[in-house]
């Protein structure tokens, strides 16, 4: 029986970083940060331990923008959802920070689970 894949989830809201946990939950194993620094935290030394990455773009102190640079610097190969609520930073984001796909909130969970598969499926 294969593991189940590990996720790391990042965002400043706890109200979405439980719905998305509890969500995900029955297929993956689902890491949490309330905050860039956090997850930064998390990623230290264990940039190949995630699977994938689900960040919030805009938090306080470190955004999403800083976690996916750096971690795309360490583990190119680590996909990344960076979810955000300012449409005009999603038209941006894929390009400056390198981010696989950018979801607007709020979004259909069953959106995300489609590219939560869709991006482990290509890495495998």
């Amino acid at each position: 029986m294969n593991p189940k894949p590990r996720i790391l989830l990042i965002d400043d809201s706890e109200a979405t970083v439980d719905g998305i946990k509890s969500f995900l939950d029955e297929r993956y194993e689902v890491f949490t940060a309330t905050n860039g620094i956090d997850g930064l935290k998390e990623l230290e030394g264990n940039e190949n331990l995630f699977d994938l990455v689900i960040t919030d773009l805009v938090m306080p102190i470190v955004g999403g923008v800083e976690v996916v640079s750096l971690l795309k610097q360490k583990s190119p190969s680590t996909p990344i959802i960076v979810m955000t609520g300012w449409e005009q930073d999603a038209k941006d984001m894929p390009t400056e920070a390198k981010a696989d796909i950018v979801l607007i909130k709020p979004f259909d969970l069953e959106d995300l689970d489609r590219s939560v598969s869709r991006l482990l499926s290509a890495r495998r």
